[in-house]
């Protein structure tokens, strides 16, 4: 069976969408392959993003990259992870079934770093669970 390929799309792609990245690819490797993308990439991934992730056991090497780099390439899903309310989502023209999944950015999240930890925490687990969830009921 080959894996189905996927794109998180966001517009930093420094948090939600490397987070959702890596945790599709944790805990779904063997079905699905994630790469994530943002439409205005900020450069980095979020210190803050990568240590939620090593606190579940995962230790994400990922890059903030541009949805450009992935313009030609077929994807089987696409989901955008912006919070419709607080952010313009991005639009995905190219192949895949389009699915969003709002998560608000954690990267705004105000207070000090015990606080905006904790909104690390809790959006990194919603995506676990909702994404995962999704990709479930959609795998053959």
């Amino acid at each position: 069976m080959r894996k189905k390929n996927i794109l998180i799309l966001c517009t930093g792609n420094s948090a939600r969408s490397q987070m959702a990245e890596a945790i599709i690819n944790h805990d779904l490797g063997d079905s699905w392959h994630a790469v994530s993308a943002g439409t205005e990439p900020t450069g980095f991934v979020h210190p803050m993003a990568l240590e939620v992730l090593t606190e579940m056991g995962i230790q994400h090497q990922g890059s903030s990259k541009s949805v450009e780099t992935f313009r030609d390439q077929p994807f089987d899903m696409v989901i955008t992870v912006c919070d419709d309310a607080a952010e313009n989502c991005p639009l995905w023209l190219g192949q895949g079934k389009k699915i969003h999944i709002g998560f608000p950015d954690p990267a705004k999240a105000p207070g000090t770093n015990a606080e905006m930890r904790s909104v690390f925490q809790t959006v990194r687990d919603d995506i676990r669970m909702k994404i995962i969830r999704v990709l479930k009921q959609s795998q053959p």
